[in-house]
Parts: structure tokens; sequence; C-alpha cells
């Protein structure tokens, strides 16, 4: 191979840079020759596969013993060993949970969270983590801001001490972060909370609530407004209890699949014309201009709510 090389010039003066593996041989791309494996050209040495890999992991390994010398490099290292560790724990046990609850409280920062509390967060944490699994950072915020939910109250440790804390301890948190995972968890805990009603109790709800607005719209009308109506303010506080009990009449003839996709106030306006208009001498007290200023709905909706009742209860003049 040496005599060919020195007799082709082409071969003599190509670098041997463009070197790959054809059929088992190393051959140069440039002028055609084939290499043995282990001839160096140029400061290149040529190995087999596997020796490749090996020389690899031993400079990685190199590099690494390296850099890990650096004292704050080293810091670095150990700090994302410990948070990769909590990343892989924060789904199956509390056992990191605990270790940064024990590192939180020998800070200084007088963390009081006694065997009481430790379970109310472990309790809150981890029924959170089982309906709302999320990337490992926003799980360390979450358990975070379960921690501040339960020490707040009975402690005299203020929130940014405690942010600075958890950021030592190699977890990116600010205020905001933690206010908003404070909601995040209430919001959780409420629908888990929630208990499903029937379609009975559902009704019933949206009955009671259109009574309390029906009686707040009356109330809010003055005497003064309807003094030409009626003659006096005891008759007119009468008049609104025998609505009162006209509502409760009417609202048993009205549906679940009525009110199921309305606006219970809007509905509750037109309601309060429409029992306006059964009325005999006192029709003309609830007009549509004085629902209209008591209600803040305008006429439209008024009159489409009150048709919709003609729908159902039908003419209140009959």
């Amino acid at each position: 191979m040496k005599n060919r090389k020195e007799n082709n010039p082409e071969i003599s003066g190509c670098q041997h840079k463009n070197i790959k593996k054809d059929a088992g041989f190393y051959v140069c791309q440039d002028c055609g020759l084939i290499l043995d494996e282990n001839v160096v050209f140029e400061g290149n040495l040529y190995f087999s596969d596997s020796d490749s890999q090996r020389d690899y992991e031993r400079r990685i390994r190199i590099s690494d013993s390296k850099a890990l010398q650096d004292p704050i490099i080293k810091e670095k290292y150990e700090r994302i060993k410990t948070l990769e560790k909590w990343f892989r724990d924060y789904e199956s046990d509390f056992t990191e949970q605990k270790k940064t609850i024990d590192l939180l409280k020998s800070y200084g920062i007088g963390l009081n969270i006694d065997s009481i509390k430790y379970q109310t967060v472990k309790d809150r944490y981890l029924k959170y983590n089982k309906y709302h699994r999320h990337t490992y950072q926003n799980m360390v915020i979450i358990f975070l801001a379960i921690v501040w939910m339960e020490i707040k109250d009975t402690t005299n440790i203020r929130i940014e001490s405690f942010i600075k804390a958890s950021r030592e301890l190699g977890h990116k948190v600010n205020k905001k972060m933690l206010n908003n995972a404070m909601l995040k968890v209430k919001r959780t805990e409420k629908m888990l909370n929630k208990k499903y009603k029937n379609v009975s109790d559902i009704e019933k709800d949206i009955k009671n609530k259109i009574k309390i607005v029906f009686q707040k719209g009356l109330n809010v009308i003055a005497f003064e407004k309807v003094s030409d109506q009626i003659k006096t303010e005891e008759q007119f506080n009468k008049l609104k209890l025998d609505m009162m009990l006209m509502v409760d009449e009417y609202l048993i003839n009205i549906s679940y699949d009525h009110l199921k996709n309305l606006n219970y106030k809007a509905f509750t306006a037109g309601l309060i014309y429409y029992i306006g208009q059964t009325l005999d001498k006192e029709r003309k007290i609830f007009t549509q201009s004085l629902i209209e200023e008591i209600t803040k709905f305008s006429s439209t909706t008024i009159r489409k709510k009150y048709h919709l009742l003609v729908d159902i209860l039908g003419d209140p003049r009959k």
C-alpha cells in the first residue's frame, strides 16, 4: 500500500479527510485508497466501532471529572441529582417532599409544621397529584403552595422568606407563581368536594334563586315611584307580598326544561312584568320602563322573557 501511495501522485497528495466505511473497509472518497483500520493519517486514528464507543465514553468521564472539580459546578450537579430524584418520586410517594419540608425547617425561618400539619400537607398534595399530574416543575410549585397554605395563618414568616428558602433549595418560584398555584389547589379541591346533584335538586336551586331575585327587585321599588297608582305604602307592601305568593304558584307550572338554559335573572325580570300584568287595578304600576330601571335589563330582554312565559303559562290577562 505504501508503494502504491508513493507511485500515484493523486494518492500521495491526498489528505484523506473524507473517509467512509464501505463493505467493512475504510475508503478515502477523494482518491479511492483503501485504508487499514489502524493507519494514522493527519492525526486521525481509526478504531473499530466498539473501541470508538469506549473511547467516547472515557473522554466524557474525564470531562465530567474535570468539571466536578469546580465547586460551583459540583454544587449545581448535586442539586440537579436531588431534583431528578424528587421528580422520579413525586408521582409515587412522599419521600422527597418530606425531605424538602425538613430542609425548609432547617433554614431557621421559623417554619412550624407539626405532625398534624404534615399529614394534612401530604393528603392534600397526593389528592391533587392523583387527579392532576403535570410537569415536575409545576408539581413542585403546587407542593410549596400547599405547604404555605397550611402554615400562613399560624406563622410569623413572611412569604418572601419562604420563597427565598425555596429558591435556595433549587426550586424556581416567585410570589406570583405561588399565588396562582394556591388558586389552582383551591379550585381543584372545590371541584373534588362538590357533590353532584340530580335534576330535581338543580331545579329547586334555580327556583329559589328566582324567588330571591324577585323579592329583591320588588323591594327596590320605592313607594314614591308608584304613589300615583296606589294610595298608601301599606297597600303597596301588601301587594308585594301577594305577588311573592303568586311566584310560588307560577313556578310550580314551570319545568326544569324551561329553566336549564336561561339566565335566571333575566327570566325573573320577565316574570315580574308577567305577574304585574295579571293584576287588575295595579297593572299599570309594573311598566316595562320601571322593571328595566330596577333590574338593569333592557325592554327587549324583558319582552322576550315575557312572551316565553306567555307560551308556558298562558295569557296573564285571562
